[in-house]
């Protein structure tokens, strides 16, 4: 903020005040200063000129306001307007100059002079003051813009980069289960054996509830955003919603060996809510536990009541979350692990649901987390009567499974008789699919579940031919093939390699290439596509298939 004040320093008082009078006369506000220490002071608060008599400044004084006046910021170039005597030479003038001209805007103002020259000089040096605030505003202003303009662009970035990466998954994780159910149908096709029968039906029912899942997800996130979620509002017992929760992942927790550890206040009363949305909300905390804490780990529910609420808990001894995350657990599209190496599938809205479904209810979530490996605890608190909403049809909520695959040609089985083929998948439904497929046409077939137990397998077999996923836990594909790429052609450094994945965008497709694979194939892939690739890369796709034995 501007300050027009003028600071005086003159040898007296009396001058002083003869001086502030005079610059009252023509409208300037001042201020008078009795030690050049008062007069830095004052300065500090904020000034629009200096009025000095030179007698304060000999002999000590130049030296205290030089030091003073560079002590300003960069900006600040304070008018200095000092009161000089005649002297022999002008050696006081000359010696005024050379001390204040590198740091100060000096005026010298020799005695006697008019009252209206006074006057004019101190105008003339607050309006030199006031252009540099003005222009000081402006920069800050210029700053200010520039600040906002770069948070801009950074958000809109970070949200263009958000939509690239939830574009991604989502089509990893829809073609995931796509891929197996298109290659079993064609296998069943074929095929009447009653074991594949069997085995086929199962992977076909697992991966369309998969993907069944997924599009209830993205079905909820849908009509959350829009605004027309409805609940069918009841008075229920909340205990029971939470038990039925746990039944429906305890096959999941048995199978990692996880101990589910329900605490249920049977005090704990009646709620008014929607019973399918609130089971929604245990069950996908639930799964989320599960998923995400090792064999073997324990997940406790805990339902309270706290006053006028209730409090459930869902505390599990998992793998923890980073603190710089915990901002976002609930944001939607919004993972920890984004990456071709992420551990755990899902498109990052389970938890954003959770959320909508709980606020919904009147109520609110949080979660705690020490870091890594630490556990993770959700608190849903929801208030003992809620208000009333239309109804929402009922959905059937399950544990949802993700896999891949492709299906088999028959015209062309005959080119990779003998071919030796390591593929490498970090899943069982699409390693048996691959390796179905190609021992059908008589190759022979070594598999992966990891990119280090591949890469000792082409070590120690020398396959013909490397068909590797790109999306692993721990190592990728593009890791591995790096691997393989900087081996001699002795050990295997050539092996012609082809990325079957779901990663299918084309710069997926780039990447794959850059990285040293021949061949990108995007799941679920056509069967005469896969077997077509693979003999091409065996160097089998001219040979006459007559010539075959």
């Amino acid at each position: 903020m501007f300050e027009e004040r003028v600071l005086i320093l003159t040898p007296t008082g009396a001058d002083a005040e003869v001086a502030s009078g005079v610059l009252a006369e023509a409208g300037i506000a001042s201020m008078a200063c009795s030690s050049l220490a008062e007069l830095c002071d004052g300065l500090d608060q904020g000034a629009g000129a200096l009025l000095i008599a030179e007698e304060a400044l000999f002999p000590r004084g130049c030296s205290e306001l030089v030091d003073c006046l560079a002590a300003q910021p960069p900006w600040s170039d304070v008018p200095l307007i000092v009161l000089t005597t005649a002297d022999a030479g002008g050696q006081r003038s000359h010696e005024l100059t050379e001390r204040f001209g590198l740091v100060g805007n000096i005026t010298l103002l020799e005695r006697p002079f008019r009252v209206a020259t006074l006057v004019s000089a101190v105008r003339a040096a607050l309006r030199a003051r006031r252009k540099q605030y003005d222009h000081k505003r402006y920069e800050a202003e210029r700053e200010g813009l520039l600040i906002s303009e770069r948070a801009a662009r950074a958000a809109a970035e970070n949200a263009s980069r958000m939509k690239d990466e939830f574009l991604a998954t989502l089509s990893h994780e829809l073609r995931t289960p796509l891929n197996a159910i298109v290659g079993w149908s064609q296998i069943l096709q074929s095929s009447h054996a009653p074991q594949d029968l069997k085995e086929g039906l199962e992977v076909i029912a697992r991966n369309a509830r998969a993907q069944q899942q997924i599009i209830d997800d993205l079905l909820d996130m849908s009509r959350i955003i829009s605004g027309k979620v409805r609940l069918d509002v009841q008075r229920i017992d909340l205990r029971a919603v939470i038990v039925a929760a746990i039944d429906t992942v305890r096959h999941a927790a048995e199978a990692k060996g996880i101990r589910l550890q329900p605490v249920l206040d049977p005090r704990a009363g009646p709620v008014s809510g929607d019973q399918n949305r609130l089971q929604q909300v245990f069950w996908n905390l639930l799964t989320n536990a599960i998923k995400f804490t090792p064999r073997n780990g324990r997940v406790q529910v805990v339902l309270e009541r706290v006053n006028s609420h209730l409090e459930i808990a869902v505390i599990d001894t998992g793998e923890g979350i980073k603190p710089e995350f915990l901002p976002h657990v609930f944001d939607r599209f919004r993972q920890a692990d984004a990456s071709t190496t992420r551990r755990h599938g899902g498109l990052g809205i389970g938890l954003a649901i959770v959320k909508q479904l709980v606020e919904l209810h009147g109520g609110t979530i949080r979660v705690t987390s020490q870091g890594q490996a630490t556990g993770t605890a959700f608190t849903v608190t929801l208030p003992l009567t809620v208000l009333h909403s239309e109804p929402e049809p009922k959905q059937e909520r399950r544990h949802p499974t993700v896999r891949p695959d492709f299906g088999v040609p028959a015209e062309m089985c005959l080119k990779l008789r003998g071919v030796k083929v390591l593929v490498v998948d970090d899943e069982p439904d699409a390693r048996t699919l691959v390796r179905r497929l190609l021992e059908d046409c008589e190759a022979v077939v070594a598999t992966a579940s990891s990119a280090a137990e591949a890469f000792e397998s082409l070590l120690r077999h020398q396959p013909d031919v490397l068909v590797s996923d790109i999306g692993m836990p721990g190592e990728d594909g593009y890791s591995l093939i790096r691997r393989v790429r900087k081996l001699d052609a002795a050990t295997g450094g050539q092996t012609p390699a082809l990325a079957l994945t779901a990663y299918a965008r084309s710069e997926d497709r780039t990447n794959a290439i850059l990285a040293g694979f021949q061949m990108h194939a995007s799941k679920p892939v056509q069967p005469s596509e896969l077997i077509a690739m693979v003999a091409s890369l065996a160097g089998r796709a001219e040979t006459p298939v007559a010539a075959e034995k």
